[in-house]
């Protein structure tokens, strides 16, 4: 009687080292099969959460694996550090763009608002008689 408690569990191991992919084409085919099969795969999909993203669910099975900046570890620790050092620098340069680009926008601001006000300021002067047509 063990073993057939024990299938149930089996299965949903074996599915979920397969990965999302192969609970979802089990519920296609319950409801190939049977309708309220696949309707009840899909109940206990949403109910266990299955559907969650990769990383939440490796943690829910007690997987633990080290990120660098959103990356998983290789493993070899110096090419970890290389990694890590490559995407600060990275990160540093894209910030020194940014501000570079934010200084360009500020002086074409500036550029287009001193045209502005020069524009207004020649037509608020008032028009200036011609002495020699008079």
């Amino acid at each position: 009687m063990s073993n057939v408690a024990t299938w149930p569990s089996q299965a949903e191991n074996w599915l979920d080292r397969r990965g999302k992919g192969a609970w979802i084409a089990l519920m296609v085919l319950g409801f190939i099969l049977f309708w309220p099969v696949g309707l009840a795969i899909l109940a206990y999909m949403i109910w266990s959460k299955r559907m969650q993203s990769h990383c939440s669910s490796r943690r829910r099975h007690g997987h633990r694996h080290q990120i660098h900046h959103g990356f998983h570890s290789s493993g070899n620790v110096a090419f970890d550090a290389y990694k890590t050092e490559t995407l600060k620098r990275l990160e540093d340069e894209q910030e020194a763009f940014q501000a570079f680009l934010d200084q360009l926008r500020e002086a074409k601001d500036k550029t287009e608002f001193d045209q502005f006000m020069d524009d207004r300021a020649r037509e608020a002067k008032p028009a200036e008689p011609d002495v020699n047509n008079a």
